[in-house]
């Protein structure tokens, strides 16, 4: 049993079964109030699927792209859980969960997973389909301006097949939790406690390079 959970964009958490069935999940589309509601959605989830927390063989934490602070707070949220139940954490990109539902919904590619990454830029990724089930990146996730990302894509995409654009506003925890299934049954799932998130940015409040002095 798989406890998916993500906040690169709004908030969600999933519980899925290791054949790919979403048993329960919640999830809020505020882009802020991460930390006030995950462990709501975590409760809801859990009891939607009619598991308890000794159930869960496995944590899916959502990597990114995202904001530094609301992606952290899922992050956090996911190794506790792991570390608490001693239990592996599957480390997987937020994009890559989209590009598996996109793929699902229409299996034509290259496509581009589109998020808005604030500031008037938006994050995207690019990918060709999928291999053995699983989304297969041409490129990583990167940082484009909002009106450069057409032609971006447009440069990046070969004459006669071009990228098809996917903009992505919710990230669902089911297909987090999918994917991170089909990673473990691949075994290409590495130990997530060890792997970067993709913050693409550095964070706004960050420490002064020397100390303040100070009078007595």
């Amino acid at each position: 049993m798989i406890l998916a959970i993500d906040t690169s964009l709004g908030s969600a958490v999933a519980v899925v079964d290791l054949d790919g069935i979403t048993l329960g999940e919640a999830s809020s589309p505020n882009a802020l109030g991460h930390a006030e509601i995950i462990g709501t959605l975590l409760e809801g989830a859990l009891t939607e699927a009619s598991v308890a927390p000794r159930d869960i063989t496995h944590v899916a934490a959502g990597m990114g792209p995202g904001p530094f602070t609301g992606l952290r707070i899922g992050i956090a949220a996911a190794r506790t859980f792991a570390l608490a139940r001693a239990v592996p954490l599957v480390a997987v990109a937020s994009h890559d969960a989209a590009a598996l539902s996109a793929f699902e919904a229409d299996a034509s590619g290259p496509i581009a997973i589109v998020t808005d990454a604030r500031r008037r830029e938006f994050a995207f990724t690019v990918y060709a389909g999928l291999v053995e089930k699983l989304p297969v990146r041409t490129t990583y996730p990167a940082l484009a301006p909002r009106d450069d990302l057409d032609a971006r894509l447009l440069s990046l995409a070969l004459p006669a097949n071009p990228i098809r654009r996917v903009d992505v506003t919710s990230i669902s925890a089911g297909a987090l939790g999918r994917l991170a299934g089909r990673m473990l049954a691949a075994g290409i799932a590495g130990d997530g406690a060890s792997v970067e998130p993709l913050y693409l940015r550095s964070p706004d409040v960050t420490l002064g390079h020397a100390p303040k002095r100070v009078g007595v």
